[in-house]
């Protein structure tokens, strides 16, 4: 089984929710986290070439 950023984000997604819900101070942190996450792996393709 192989996992892909597509089957990844939207998990990410529903716990970085939870998580903001449950301690709101932790919005930031797990925005930024979220957004270089989604950057990387959006530019992981053109690093390798």
């Amino acid at each position: 089984m192989q996992i892909d950023v597509v089957s990844v984000q939207p998990i990410i997604a529903l716990v970085a929710g939870i998580l903001i819900l449950l301690i709101p101070r932790l919005l930031n942190l797990i925005v930024a986290i979220y957004l270089i996450f989604v950057g990387v792996t959006g530019l992981w393709p053109h690093l390798l070439h």
